[in-house]
């Protein structure tokens, strides 16, 4: 826990460095984040990590173990951190995996966006809610992306919402029946769709253009696209720029993420 304290006071003010370092420290060990704050209560630290494992959990299991008390965590994280929106994200995640309705949600959103108002984290977490396995529907998702990408300057974090998306639209298709099934085999043949990998390919790939820190999860998600397309070429260049470094999502989606990654890799090159 040295080192995870480390960790989180070098990342500073830098918020979408810290809270990138809470999420994955948070998933790669809830146990001892727990356990962490259960010996500095009032560490705003060990009180956000808490709150992430708490969130995290939840979402792979669709609930929270204790809900009132993990919504009482993130706000003792606010409070202990003021400036900091992560606390503020991990609560928003938790109201989502509550199925809390969007008015719920926005005057959290409302603060998220008062520390840092383009955090990655906080956007893909209202994509996933406005989605159709969410508590919207393809409008309110498409809505909800127009309204994001119209104002959002160049080289922010949530730049991979509209890849995010697709990649999930694909996966739907491919898990219905009938027509859906057949579509989704041509998915990243519609012209839509094609263009889509095609113009992100042409700006992620040039050396530095993604800076912020869960670049890798977004170059994954391309490589993923890309090989999916068929679009060998690009994919290779997109899995180097990985470092072979794999993240979960959108690998699970056909297995071990590990064995998905290094399957798709061999072909591409």
């Amino acid at each position: 826990m040295a080192r995870t304290e480390r960790l989180l006071r070098d990342a500073g003010d830098d918020w979408d460095r810290r809270g990138h370092r809470v999420t994955v420290l948070a998933g790669a060990a809830p146990a001892p984040a727990r356990r962490w704050r259960l010996k500095h209560p009032r560490s705003a630290d060990a009180l956000v990590l808490h709150a992430w494992a708490d969130v995290l959990t939840a979402r792979l299991t669709g609930r929270l173990d204790d809900a009132a008390a993990t919504l009482d965590t993130c706000r003792r994280a606010a409070d202990a951190a003021s400036a900091d929106p992560t606390p503020w994200v991990a609560l928003l995640a938790a109201l989502c995996v509550e199925g809390r309705t969007s008015a719920a949600l926005t005057p959290v959103r409302k603060e998220i966006a008062a520390r840092d108002p383009w955090n990655r984290e906080a956007h893909l977490t209202i994509l996933v809610h406005l989605s159709p396995d969410g508590q919207g529907s393809q409008a309110a998702r498409r809505e909800f992306l127009d309204d994001v990408l119209t104002v959002m300057p160049p080289h922010m974090p949530p730049a991979c919402l509209p890849l995010a998306a697709a990649v999930d639209q694909y996966h739907r298709e491919l898990a219905g029946s009938g027509l859906c099934a057949l579509v989704a085999a041509r998915y990243w043949e519609q012209p839509q769709n094609a263009r889509l990998p095609d113009r992100i390919a042409a700006q992620w790939l040039q050396p530095g253009h993604l800076r912020h820190a869960a670049r890798v999860a977004d170059l994954n998600l391309l490589a993923y696209a890309l090989a999916k397309a068929g679009r060998t070429e690009e994919a290779g260049r997109a899995f180097h720029a990985t470092e072979n470094l794999v993240c979960p999502s959108p690998w699970r989606h056909e297995g071990d993420p590990v064995k998905r990654y290094a399957h798709w890799r061999r072909r591409c090159g």
